[in-house]
């Protein structure tokens, strides 16, 4: 490369044995390093935020999505060393990152129809089709991020003069890729992904690709490339101004009245008759029920009123104060309000969005509960205060943080416990696969006296109950017959008649959970390959 008095601009040249590259060459190769760093982590983490709202976040999703990831970029390095051997030319790099930015930009418009068609297989049972879907999605990413691949090889052949200085240029540009890297790992989640939303987070970075390769191209005066670079930049952007998007994953069932992504979560409310229902990420499972026409759900919500009746002569009077880890848009304070009248209740949520989501569209405006956004377990760790009941209902589909699992945990809760307090759990299972509800019931066994397990009636879920005092089940039963009629009553007959309820005694100590040992995901992991699979 040699560059003319006059200007600025780069001829590319092929350089003599020993010679020195000018200056702007040098820091165009740094340029489209660190923007590929960037890029390439970038692209992987919006991808994930793609995919969860059909098909979660699970750690085989995770696996599948960073295997991938990490085989397309395997791809790109070997491929690249071997290109850039052959064509040692920074017009051609910055051609490659060009196309790379283009593919990156059509992925929310080719993704579409696959995901769509993964919503009718899982509907319709088609596991083969479902997960091919899946594999249909992220074999999108195989362009860019394989291309993005290129990109460190190619430079290290660009800039190396020497032998001698081989390991240095290596060194240093890996890296420069790796705080790019670092910044990608961060970009999406914190800053574009909860402002702009996924789809414009895929044009961002395809136009900060495409950019840098038309910077590049115009100072290397490769004209003609530029300009083709600067058509898929049009393109792009007129991909992003007309195509329509609707809504990023359509309803399973009734209308679309709000959604967004939070730094959390992927967030829709959706309005089916006179109720409204909050699902997440991909949309499985539903973590909220408002109704004002029918203040039961026959779902897990309506058990944590009953959880106090497992002690003995226990009367609503005894009720007084709860806390709910995992609040959501707030059903079970709506239901115990209704239930117990205006008693403290301390409702805990992670996710800021979800609660002003819950104060609009699900009445989550009770004057006796106070609205905590904070971790759950760090709650607990700094509070003095005592309830007669808490909660456990914080689920991030399909899993419960692993930390809300623990014996240790159960231990904090114990101790936030009045003396004839409760915990009680809503654990998911399906209609045969109990094994996430047991480690649950064991690892509480382990800290609790007495346990329970009351299994839900209209969703594939089990409430798992852990007294502060020893107890009989038969207290159960006894207390519900004394009541009068009302909501209490009600879910208390319905557990009674199709809840199977029933003490674990078990104390296993393989399915006790503690900090060290705690692998939710796993045993999640395994009842999701069972039910995939027709075990």
């Amino acid at each position: 490369m040699t560059t003319s008095p006059q200007t600025t601009e780069v001829v590319e040249t092929t350089p003599a044995p020993g010679a020195r590259r000018p200056q702007v060459f040098n820091w165009l190769l740094l340029l489209i390093v660190f923007v590929g760093g960037i890029c390439s982590i970038g692209i992987e983490l919006t991808a994930s935020r793609l995919l969860g709202p059909y098909f979660g976040d699970s750690t085989i999703i995770w696996a599948n999505l960073i295997g991938l990831t990490m085989l397309y970029l395997s791809i790109g390095y070997y491929f690249g060393g071997r290109v850039a051997d052959r064509w040692p030319s920074a017009t051609l790099l910055f051609a490659i990152t060009a196309v790379a930015g283009f593919a990156t930009g059509l992925i929310p418009l080719m993704s579409r129809p696959i995901l769509e068609r993964s919503l009718v297989a899982f509907q319709d049972l088609a596991v083969g089709a479902f997960y091919g879907s899946l594999l249909g999605v992220i074999l999108l990413f195989a362009v860019p991020v394989t291309l993005l691949g290129f990109v460190s090889p190619f430079a290290i052949r660009l800039r190396l003069l020497s032998v001698t200085s081989a390991g240095n240029t290596a060194g240093s540009l890996y890296a420069l890729s790796t705080v790019g890297s670092i910044i990608g790992s961060f970009l999406p989640v914190l800053l574009l992904i909860p402002w702009v939303g996924t789809y414009k987070t895929f044009y961002t970075f395809s136009l900060i690709l495409i950019g840098t390769s038309v910077i590049g191209l115009l100072l290397l005066r490769a004209r003609v490339i530029a300009l083709g670079a600067i058509l898929l930049a049009g393109i792009v952007l007129a991909v992003a101004a007309l195509w329509e998007t609707s809504a990023i994953r359509p309803p399973e069932y009734g209308e679309i009245v709000h959604e967004e992504e939070s730094q959390y979560n992927y967030i829709q409310v959706v309005r089916d008759g006179s109720a409204h229902y909050l699902s997440l990420n991909e949309g499985h499972a539903i973590h909220s029920i408002y109704d004002p026409e029918r203040p039961l759900t026959g779902g897990p919500w309506d058990y944590f009123m009953v959880a106090p009746y497992f002690n003995p002569d226990t009367s609503p009077s005894d009720v007084r104060s709860m806390a709910l880890i995992g609040l959501a848009a707030g059903t079970v304070p709506k239901q115990f309000t209704a239930a117990y009248g205006p008693i403290p209740i301390d409702g805990v949520e992670l996710d800021p969005e979800i609660v002003k989501v819950g104060r609009e569209y699900f009445d989550m405006n009770e004057p006796n509960l106070n609205v905590i956004v904070q971790d759950g377990r760090y709650f607990l760790a700094t509070t003095d205060r005592q309830y007669d009941v808490i909660g456990i209902d914080a689920y991030h589909q399909p899993y419960i943080p692993f930390h809300l699992t623990t014996r240790e945990f159960f231990q904090e809760v114990r101790d936030h416990l009045t003396p004839n307090g409760v915990a009680v759990v809503n654990a998911g299972r399906t209609a045969t696969d109990f094994r996430l509800v047991d480690v649950i019931a064991s690892t509480m066994k382990s800290v609790y006296p007495n346990v329970y397990i009351i299994d839900v009636g209209r969703f594939a879920n089990s409430m798992v109950i852990g007294t502060n005092q020893p107890t009989d089940i038969a207290n159960f039963a006894e207390n519900i017959e004394r009541l009068p009629p009302g909501l209490i009553r009600d879910v208390g007959e319905m557990s009674l008649k199709t809840g199977n309820i029933r003490e674990w005694t078990s104390t296993d100590p393989k399915l006790v959970f503690t900090d060290d040992w705690a692998p939710v995901e796993r045993v999640v992991d395994l009842m999701i390959i069972d039910t995939a699979t027709g075990r």
